[in-house]
């Protein structure tokens, strides 16, 4: 389902296994009759509702929703799925609306969800049944925890040899800084495959949020697999990016803009970030280096880079240059001062455009 919003998440978690809405679902499916079922309210459903028989406080199990469903018609729930408002209803969705689904019930499913902004549940009674659910452009297909299970696992097993990718591409990005032979390939390549992690990990959201309660280990493997990952990318990026980004959160968003295919190209991932050729010789800024130093405000970290401007100059700034930036003072200079001298030669360096 996409995108992973907070909004569609919860929707998933909505129909995981054991929860009422997928209760009916299976039951549904194991009669074999079918249903297209509203779970919404409000007059952007109520004018795509005719006929049938509306129903006063009865309480929503998914028996009920069941049996309804052996009837032709379509069933209106309320949002929080806690009552049946209507059954044997004929829905009446703007045609003019595009849908690329087939056949009448799946077609139906995709104009109401995008006509209502409701959630819509559609269960088809020929051929492989399966059920549907559709909310605004977004859908997604109920699976068997056993199907989702399997899925996770191939993400995990991908999410682990992209973990080992990036940690060897920050590695050879550190040799080569190092030897001052750093170029955009590099810094790109760190950036490149902390995208695709991400890309991952909220797959892997997903569906820890479709299996439910069982999801626990997932999630808990992914985030081992993601720890560090985002703030490292993130920090690469500022120190090598031409445009000297003061915020993180602005890398991610172009990044987000990129067809999925477009985070395994080097290339439009610098084109995205303004980079020149990726065989630009570039040097750090020294981000990386600060963002080791603990309890280092950001406002003292941006000031050090505003002053120095390059690695090379701020591992050969005395302590007397160092205190002289605003919020060093003479203590803080010589902690800096510390931290840098054991990062020199080491590799655990940072950058930006020469």
């Amino acid at each position: 389902m996409t995108p992973n919003t907070a909004a569609s998440l919860d929707l998933l978690r909505r129909f995981a296994p054991g929860t009422p809405l997928r209760t009916a679902a299976e039951l549904i499916m194991a009669q074999g009759t079918g249903a297209l079922i509203i779970i919404g309210t409000g007059p952007k459903v109520d004018e795509v509702v005719t006929g049938g028989f509306w129903l006063v406080d009865v309480t929503f199990t998914a028996q009920r929703l069941a049996e309804l469903a052996k009837m032709d018609g379509g069933i209106v729930v309320d949002d929080q799925a806690n009552t049946i408002r209507a059954a044997n209803v004929h829905f009446m969705p703007d045609p003019k609306i595009e849908t690329a689904e087939t056949g009448t019930r799946f077609r139906t499913a995709d104009r109401l969800a995008r006509q209502t902004d409701a959630a819509v549940l559609a269960v088809s009674e020929e051929g492989h049944l399966r059920a549907e659910v559709f909310s605004g452009a977004a859908r997604f297909t109920l699976q068997s925890v056993t199907e989702l299970l399997a899925e996770a696992n191939q993400r995990l097993q991908s999410l682990e040899r992209m973990r080992y990718q990036f940690d060897d591409s920050v590695a050879r990005l550190d040799r080569y800084e190092a030897d001052g032979l750093a170029s955009v390939r590099d810094a790109v390549g760190v950036i490149q495959r902390a995208a695709v992690i991400r890309s991952i990990g909220r797959d892997l959201d997903t569906i820890a949020a479709e299996i439910g309660d069982e999801a626990s280990l997932i999630s808990l493997q992914a985030e081992d697999l993601e720890d560090g990952v985002a703030e490292i990318a993130e920090l690469v990026n500022v120190d090598y990016s031409p445009r000297k980004p003061r915020k993180a959160s602005s890398m991610w968003k172009k990044l987000d803009d990129l067809d999925h295919d477009d985070l395994f190209s080097a290339e439009a991932i610098a084109e995205a970030l303004g980079y020149p050729s990726l065989d630009h010789g570039v040097t750090p800024r020294g981000m990386r280096a600060l963002a080791e130093i603990p309890r280092l405000p950001d406002s003292v970290r941006d000031a050090i880079l505003r002053r120095f401007g390059t690695y090379e100059k701020l591992i050969n700034a005395s302590d007397d240059q160092l205190a002289e930036v605003e919020g060093v003072g003479a203590a803080r200079a010589a902690t800096i001062r510390s931290y840098l001298s054991r990062g020199n030669g080491s590799g655990s360096i940072d950058g930006s455009l020469r």
